[in-house]
């Protein structure tokens, strides 16, 4: 897999989890578990997984780029 492709997969992946557990945890949080508690996520997890996904992506890169190159690793 290239680097590229490799680097978009992990953050969708990566993305697509973290908007799942913190919807699900905000929506615990302020209204509590309901009827509509499915509903809500599906809709809070989409908008958040537009929001996730461009900036893991960003971070990654810059992490990588320019953190991770100036480390030493034995």
């Amino acid at each position: 897999m290239s680097r590229k492709l490799y680097r978009l997969v992990f953050t969708g992946l990566m993305a697509m989890m973290m908007s799942l557990i913190i919807s699900a945890a905000l929506i615990l949080v302020k209204a509590g578990y309901s009827d509509h508690f499915f509903a809500d996520l599906l809709s809070s997890w989409g908008l958040g997984f537009v929001f996730a996904w461009p900036s893991a992506y960003v971070c990654a890169y810059f992490i990588q780029e320019h953190v991770l190159s100036r480390i030493e690793f034995y």
